[in-house]
């Protein structure tokens, strides 16, 4: 880690940091050019991190008092394992604070929970265009996994699937 990193703070989110996890949300998704795919609001974001089923978990990282970035992680689970994961969902650091160590805290916090969660694997998805990321998962030891395609279902077509019996 760099020197600026010894002023680094990283501590869970609470409900009252709403607000700016949805703004690294948003910041976020115009880096990967999804921007207009943001739905998400402050409250939907209180009641699914902070509500009484969490849906994931959220740190924040700061540098002295400046937001800098987060992480949203929540477990999944590897049957072939018999045992939970942990999914880092985003990991995002303002611009102007990367390449200072505050992508690798935040990646090895998560990385330290998994293994005090006794978790069988961490695991996370990058954007094919993005290499600056992907080669920062791989400087850490990561491997990509080649075999796999992600699917996903949302909106529309997710209420048709959902209705089919």
């Amino acid at each position: 880690m760099s020197e600026t990193s010894r002023d680094l703070l990283i501590r869970p989110a609470r409900p009252a940091d709403a607000a700016l996890v949805l703004e690294f949300v948003r910041e976020l998704a115009e880096y990967e050019r999804l921007g207009h795919l943001v739905t998400a609001t402050e409250q939907t974001l209180r009641d699914s991190l902070f509500g009484s089923t969490p849906g994931a978990e959220v740190l924040l990282a700061f540098e002295r008092d400046a937001p800098i970035g987060f992480a949203v992680f929540f477990h999944n689970f590897s049957t072939f394992l018999g045992r939970r994961g942990l999914w880092l969902e985003d990991l995002y650091v303002k611009p102007q604070f990367r390449r200072q160590g505050y992508g690798r805290a935040l990646l090895l916090e998560v990385a330290r929970i998994a293994g005090e969660r006794n978790s069988g694997r961490f695991e996370w998805a990058a954007l094919d265009w993005n290499t600056p990321a992907i080669e920062f998962y791989k400087s850490l030891g990561a491997v990509p996994l080649h075999d796999w395609t992600i699917f996903r279902v949302t909106g529309e077509s997710l209420e048709k699937l959902a209705s089919l019996h």
